[in-house]
């Protein structure tokens, strides 16, 4: 199966058909699954993926939660507040 097909198929097969990866998306996701398994190690890529999805999924834009993985990833932190400073906040 090859990628396009795989992507459009999965949603489906998971209950999720409305979830469609815009091409940006999907670089976006690649990118920093590569910079997970480079920098930290080649089974965080897939982990951290994973991760940044339940945190979209609850919410965060991809974009915010890319440049705070990344960050952490490769040692330059983004100045984005996170979900736990957003929280402090409102208390």
């Amino acid at each position: 199966m090859q990628l396009d097909e795989w992507l459009t198929t999965l949603p489906g097969e998971l209950g999720i058909a409305d979830v469609v990866l815009d091409p940006a998306s999907v670089n976006t996701l690649l990118d920093v699954t590569r910079d997970a398994a480079h920098e930290v190690e080649r089974v965080a890529g897939p982990l951290t993926t994973f991760l940044m999805g339940v945190a979209v999924g609850r919410g965060q834009a991809l974009a915010e939660v890319a440049a705070r993985t990344t960050g952490l990833a490769v040692g330059t932190p983004s100045d984005a507040p996170s979900a736990a400073d957003d929280a402090d906040r409102t208390t």
